[in-house]
């Protein structure tokens, strides 16, 4: 039994060994070798491009396990145009160049089908090595014989990777296929390598909504039994990746890698090889090479890059010295690519050139920051300490090394230096950066390696510790926000010790510490302590409304959502309440994915705590939130507004406010701001005396009144602070002190002289000033690398890059001359010629495809949108006679303001090559998009032209779509896009010198100012819609009423009243009669009757167009206006009307009604056109439509008060009638109770307070 067990084991180890692959260290074996990668959409008759390496190879016997790997007779070729149409193109120069380094042999280790330990010499590139690592890939097999579909993980170029295999047997020959199909998608330890992505947080729940990148791999292996193993006669590898920049099922780009091998002798090796000294390279897992300067499409020279920066930059400047020129901006990134090989003693060449010019080492200063490694570290800590760069260009420059800085152990050990240097002390704002700055570091840092160590946080710890220690405010609240920035799970214990009711000992902090404290949590997932502050009753109520925002960041379980809601049901202080269920409602109704369980427990809550607290006004603490998401498009966008009061102040104690981006499973937190305004509550109290809250003139006032008051603030407490923070790391925050505002008043005080920095201002600007700036910055490069099958590497990256430039000339005058007080300005006349130029340039684009510094293919979208605003004005101002003039130049010729434009290269193919001699020998641009084109080129210009002015206004746009198939998402952006807003210059009807705009508001015969007319105007806007009962039989007199007032103003057009307001814009022709509008607004004030009028009057000969409108409150019993223009203002008219009606027994009603007689064709058609859009929108809100015949020119409205908190909605239109009941709007509470005590009231019961 034993011998037969015996036979039978070795039987078996016998078959395995023979299948096994195996290599014989006495052989040479020789295989053909063929690798292709190809870019394009996978669709008919369109253009793609590829790359096809193919030689030989020979593999050596050294030893058991190890053996030489031999390439010769290699081809490059390349391949651009229509797959059957066109062929690959040989390229020499690049084959020769990478043959050159295939000289020298490789050698690797092969034990039982497994590749390990490959070695080459030390001068090859690891580009190369990725290359034989592609072949050896080939090798790498497992085979199992006793069974036939066996699951493994295991090392690939790809990485720690799990691979399926199914074998079968050849019953003929006995060779074997093996097929493994390896899961990239779900490796353990995966070749992939991010930049710039460390603040996007990335979103699983979006990952399962759709993919942007999805991959497959498979190899099939012919193993051939041989009496000393398995010997691999054929391989063949696929890999295919789908990429999108939104989601793939709506189309997508495409590659596709393919390589093989085909065995064509063993022979005998006739002697030994020699070879040279090797270096180990590592195993089969790609490695990454440093692609810093290796920027996709984008191949320049690199050779002496220090001449090419210096004559790049002076071109720069000089190109970008009066305006953007957007056809250069590109150029910013070949000087960021030169500035990445350029060494340290480069840096500091180039920096003592330009230092002298102040244009020229701006541009320096902002683009060397991109440098991102020691050299940009080690070169501001000498412009530090030698003190030779301005606190502002350290702080501007500080801020971009740091966040932009490579985040790798030895940078961020280095970095901690900044905090030292007695310089970056020297300036608050610079102190803030240069913290705030290594806090963000530290985040990256982590995001990226972890277990993150404690060392690297532990500066910032430490001023926390110092700052409490000393009982500093400022030194507490800027180490709290560093450590938010971090966000290291190590800093807990020491923020805990700021935490009343969390800390070991009792701890009593300003809020604005309290609030710092609680916000550098919010990197942090800590529910538990932020569920013990949210429950501490007796913490400021805006604390723990913080809290609150903190804990729901952290996305928690639906036991905790329903914790919290059992504590609200019981709390007490209402601001706590409100604040807590509009966030519930505001996530309930959230559709973005990262909200998508939580969305469902805050929808519960909100139909726990609605019959309660489902009524509790605006005047309290609120949280709203508005947000979208495209499956489609796998975006979407989020806006937030915190409002956190307490019971004791008017005035939030903070406002924030957040912006969002979702994108291809990531979340961009765009912007946030935040106000703490600790000293200005204080100042309001908990009322202002005379505030009314109607926003009022009176109300303006009387905020001014108790402004006035700041001088009894504490010298120690800022009045208000405020922070911004982008892709969720605050990068600034600023303090209003007293003194700020004492500075403030004193230097615009009018008894101030030549003291006050206004005056030196005014000083400099009656001399003339120019003054240029311009800032280039490179705002987000956002890198993704991928291991392929080929051994090259594949990138997906995009870059968004932006040049802002501004440039003023002004020159002024004051008559009569400040002699010694700045209060002069107020009865002199002031006198400005200006002209410059505002505007930006930004560039973006993204980048798919295979990126070396040998070669790249691929394809590319980019965009370019630049904004130019020129202009060029002389303006004169009299405060006394309350007169504002400004003359503008005659437009002479087109400019843009503003354009798009959009190129989505998924055609046009782009292969570059460089060498080592470091030329740029060949780029070859394919720009036939179609072999058949399907060509969609819709153009569009509208102009509104004024002959008058001689100016018009232009929207143009072009769509070039040479292939259009709208199924999906991705082909609505590719070809060609152009838009743009433009000025061009018009046939005018008189040679116009200028165009003169005129406001004039001096004080009239009336016992009226102008504050009085804003407060008139803002008192009819709101009685407008009150005051009388429009009941059937008044709507006559209404219209007679309208007529009566309109015939008063037209005969009371002769006697020429004084008008109050005055406003003219003018064409000006020499000597001739000016063209253009005259409005002057009038107010005639009488007992309990409040009328005013505005007339447009059209200058000009031969023309009498007037605009008359006419509004009418009788003391809250009548409000109506009146609209005629046309012919002295009798070709067209409407009318409007509104009042409200309460009579006992009833409810409170809102009546409003539009009427009118005769109106333009194209108002008519507008208005029929609106009108059949409201069913469907009315239906989407939740109305009833009835279809009747009503009025025929004619819109009423009624508006019912049905409830506290809903209104019944009736409106009429000509052809049908909608409606709905119990309509919901949220209404303070009481106001309701307040009406219904009301007869004929106004509007005031819907705002009261």
């Amino acid at each position: 039994m034993r011998g037969l067990l015996l036979c039978c084991l070795v039987g078996l180890a016998s078959k395995f060994s023979w299948i096994q692959p195996h290599l014989n260290p006495k052989k040479t074996y020789e295989y053909k070798y063929e690798g292709v990668v190809n870019f394009g959409l996978g669709m008919p008759n369109l253009a793609e491009s590829g790359a096809r390496i193919t030689c030989k190879i020979k593999i050596i016997g050294v030893s058991a396990q190890t053996f030489i790997l031999q390439v010769s007779d290699l081809a490059f070729k390349e391949f651009n145009g229509f797959p059957g149409k066109n062929t690959f193109n040989a390229s020499p120069k690049l084959t020769q160049s990478i043959a050159a380094q295939f000289v020298k042999p490789f050698t690797f280790d092969y034990i039982g089908g497994h590749v390990s330990n490959i070695r080459a010499s030390a001068d090859i590139s690891d580009t190369i090595v990725n290359i034989v690592r592609g072949i050896l890939g080939l090798f790498q097999v497992t085979v199992k014989t006793t069974q036939t579909i066996y699951e493994l993980e295991e090392t690939g170029i790809h990485g720690m990777c799990p691979s399926n295999y199914a074998t079968e047997v050849n019953a003929e020959t006995k060779d074997m296929t093996i097929t493994q199909v390896v899961d990239v998608g779900n490796c353990r330890e995966k070749a992939v390598m991010y930049r710039g992505m460390a603040t996007a947080v990335f979103d699983q729940v979006s990952k399962q909504r759709g993919e942007s990148v999805i991959s497959t791999v498979r190899y099939i292996y012919t193993v051939k039994p041989t009496a000393e193993g398995g010997l691999i006669t054929k391989a063949h590898g696929l890999e295919q990746q789908h990429f999108s920049p939104f989601n793939v099922k709506g189309g997508s780009f495409q590659m596709l890698a393919m390589k093989e091998i085909v065995l064509l002798s063993v022979n005998d090796t006739e002697r030994a090889f020699v070879f040279g000294p090797m270096e180990s390279k590592g195993n089969l897992v790609y490695k990454f090479v440093n692609a810093e300067a290796n920027v996709p499409i984008l191949m320049q020279s690199l050779d002496n890059p220090v001449p090419k920066a210096i004559e790049l930059i002076k071109h720069l400047a000089e190109v970008n010295r009066y305006q953007i020129d957007s056809t250069t901006s590109e150029d910013t990134i070949k000087l960021y690519q030169l500035l990445r090989v350029i060494p340290y003693e480069g840096l500091e060449v180039m920096w003592k050139q330009f230092a002298a010019n102040d244009e020229q080492r701006r541009w320096f200063l902002d683009m060397t920051v991109e440098v991102n490694d020691a050299r940009i570290l080690k070169f501001f800590q000498m412009r530090f300490q030698a003190g030779d760069v301005s606190a502002n260009e350290a702080l501007q420059a500080i801020l971009l090394v740091m966040n932009h800085l490579q985040p790798i152990p030895d940078l961020v050990e280095m970095a901690k230096m900044f905090l030292n240097i007695p310089f970056c002390k020297s300036n608050i704002y610079l102190w803030h950066a240069v913290v705030l700055s290594y806090g963000s570091l530290v985040y990256k840092h982590c995001t990226y390696y972890t277990p993150c160590p404690v060392a690297a946080v532990q500066p910032l710890l430490d001023m926390a510790v110092e700052g409490l220690r000393n009982g500093t405010e400022a030194d507490m609240v800027i180490a709290l926000k560093a450590l938010g920035n971090a966000g290291h799970p190590g800093s807990i214990k020491t923020i805990m010790r700021f935490l009343p009711g969390v800390a070991a000992s009792p701890v009593n902090l300003p809020p604005r510490v309290l609030s710092a404290a609680v916000q550098s949590m919010r990197l942090i997932a800590v529910q538990d302590i932020t569920m013990i502050l949210f429950l501490q009753k007796n913490l400021p109520a805006e604390i723990r409304m913080m809290a609150f925002m903190i804990l729901f960041d952290t996305k928690p379980s639906m036991a905790l959502v329903s914790t919290v809601t059992v504590h609200l049901q019981e709390e007490k202080d209402l601001h706590v309440i409100s604040f807590a269920y509009s966030y519930f409602k505001s996530v309930a109704r959230s559709s973005t994915p990262n909200n998508h369980f939580l969305s469902t427990a805050c929808n519960v809550a909100v139909k726990i705590l609605a019959p309660k607290f489902g009524r509790l006004s605006y005047h309290y603490s609120k949280a709203t939130r508005m947000d979208w998401f495209n499956d489609d498009f796998l975006i979407g966008t989020a806006a937030e507004v915190f409002m956190l009061r307490n019971a004791t102040n008017i005035f939030p104690a903070e406002i924030i406010m957040k912006g969002k981006f979702y994108f291809i499973g990531r979340i961009l937190q765009l912007l946030e701001l935040g106000i703490h305004a600790d000293g200005l509550k204080e100042l309001l109290g908990a009322g202002i005396p005379s505030f009314k809250g109607d926003l009022s003139v009176s109300d303006f006032q009387a905020v001014l009144n108790v402004l006035q008051n700041w001088e009894i603030l504490p010298n120690d407490k800022p009045v208000l602070s405020a922070y911004t923070r982008t892709f969720g790391q605050e990068w600034f925050f600023a303090d209003i002190t007293k003194d700020t505002i004492q500075n403030i008043f004193r230097a615009v005080s009018p008894s101030t002289g030549k003291e006050s920095p206004l005056w030196a201002v005014i000083e400099n600007l009656k001399k003339g000033v120019s003054w240029h700036w311009t800032k280039p910055y490179l705002i987000f490069e956002v890198r993704y690398f991928q291991a392929t099958t080929l051994g090259l590497p594949l990138e997906i990256s995009k870059y968004y890059q932006t040049i802002n430039g501004i440039t003023v000339n002004a020159k002024a005058a004051v008559n009569p001359p400040l002699t010694d007080r700045l209060g002069q300005l107020l009865t002199s006349e002031i006198s400005l010629e200006t002209d410059g130029f505002i505007g930006y340039t930004k560039d973006f684009w993204v980048f798919y495809g295979i990126n070396t510094e040998l070669f790249q293919c691929g394809s590319e979208f980019k965009s370019k949108i630049p904004i130019a605003i020129p202009w060029n004005f002389a303006a004169k101002i009299n405060v006394r006679e309350m007169k504002f003039e400004l003359d503008f130049p005659p437009c002479k010729k087109e400019f843009e303001l503003f354009s798009v434009r959009y190129v989505f290269r998924v055609w046009e193919i782009i292969v570059l090559h460089k060498y080592h001699n470091s030329e740029l020998i060949h780029k070859f641009q394919k720009s036939i998009l179609v072999l058949t084109p399907n060509t969609w080129h819709p153009r569009s210009n509208m102009c509104a032209e004024s002959k008058i002015y001689g100016a018009g206004l232009c929207v143009e746009s072009e769509l070039r779509r040479e292939y259009y198939h709208e199924e999906y998402p991705l082909y609505y952006f590719l070809g060609y896009t152009h838009m743009a807003l433009k000025v061009i210059p018009v046939q005018a009807i008189k040679a116009v010198d200028k165009i003169h705009f005129e406001v004039n508001a001096s004080p009239s015969k009336h016992l009226v100012s102008t504050r009085q007319l804003l407060e008139t105007v803002r008192r009819l806007s709101k009685e407008a819609t009150q005051g009388v009962r429009l009941t059937s039989d008044s709507a006559s007199s209404i219209r007679g009423s309208h007529h009566s007032h309109h015939d008063d103003l037209l005969e009371g057009l002769n006697s020429t009243p004084e008008s109050v307001l005055n406003i003219k814009a003018l064409a000006m022709s020499g000597n001739q009669k000016p063209e253009g509008y005259d409005a002057a607004f009038y107010y005639t004030p009488e007992a309990n009757i409040h009328n005013a009028q505005m007339i447009v009057s059209q200058v000009g000969e031969d023309t009498n167009w007037k605009m008359c409108v006419d509004t009418d409150v009788n003391a809250h019993v009548e409000a109506m206006a009146h609209i005629g223009w046309g012919a002295e203002c009798q070709s067209y008219e409407m009318s409007m009307a509104s009042a409200t009606a309460h009579q006992p027994g009833s409810k409170p009603t809102l009546k409003a009604k539009v009427q009118w007689t005769k109106i333009p064709e194209t108002m008519a058609e507008m208005g029929t056109r609106i009108e059949s859009f409201i069913p469907g929108m009315a239906f989407y809100l939740g109305f009833y439509e009835q279809h009747e015949r009503n009025a025929k020119q004619e819109v009423s409205v009624s508006v019912v008060a049905a409830s506290a908190d809903s209104v019944d909605v009736k409106i009429k239109f000509p052809e049908y009638t909608v409606y709905r009941q119990a309509f919901p709007v949220p209404l303070p509470p009481g106001c309701f109770q307040e009406f219904q005590h009301l007869r004929n009231t106004t509007m005031d019961s819907f705002g009261c307070t």
